[in-house]
This record gives C-alpha cells, structure tokens and sequence, in this order.
C-alpha cells in the first residue's frame, strides 16, 4: 500500500462542525479509471463498431478514482442491485490522506 494511502477503516469522520462550510456542498466529478490501452495508431483506426480494445487490467483488479489529474482513492467495481440492478459502482478501499486539500 502506498503511504499517501489508508486503508478505509484507518478514515477518521470530517467533525459535524467541518458540515458547515459551503464548499462541501459543490459537486464534484469524480473519474474511475480501469485501465489502459496502447494500441497502435494504425490498429486504432482500423477498428469499427464492435471491435475490443483490450486493457491493460484484469476485471478484479483495483480501479483509481481521480479528481482532475490528482488520485484520490482506489477501490473495487461492482454491480449494484435491487432498482439500480446493472449499474456499476466502485467499493472504496484505499483513500488518499487528504490533509493538503485538493
């Protein structure tokens, strides 16, 4: 595990005070990357409709979760189910120590 990392239970809870500040109501994006592909430029346009690109990552193996270029967790996807049945989620494992801000 990397050191800017902590296992999620390690998390202590942001104090109720911390609730009120304004900025923790605007909406942020969050992207989950899974993996990576080189393929070369040629293979990349010969392919239609279809067609897979393979990864570089297995589908068991840990997804990162970024805030503009700076890595802010890692964690496992899943499949939701009940009303959301089909939709993807990411089970967080690992949170970056956020002590600098973002």
């Amino acid at each position: 595990m990397d050191e800017d990392f902590a296992e999620i239970e390690e998390v202590v809870e942001t104090p109720r005070a911390a609730s009120n500040n304004p900025l923790h109501h605007v909406p942020v994006e969050i992207t989950v990357s899974v993996g990576k592909a080189r393929p070369k430029l040629s293979d990349l346009l010969k392919m239609e409709q279809g067609a897979i690109l393979s990864l570089d990552t297995k589908v068991e193996d840990p997804v990162c979760l970024y805030i503009g270029d700076r890595l802010i967790a890692r964690g496992e996807l899943e499949e939701l189910d009940g009303e959301e049945g089909g939709m993807l989620a990411v089970r967080l494992t690992e949170i970056a120590e956020m002590e600098s801000g973002l």
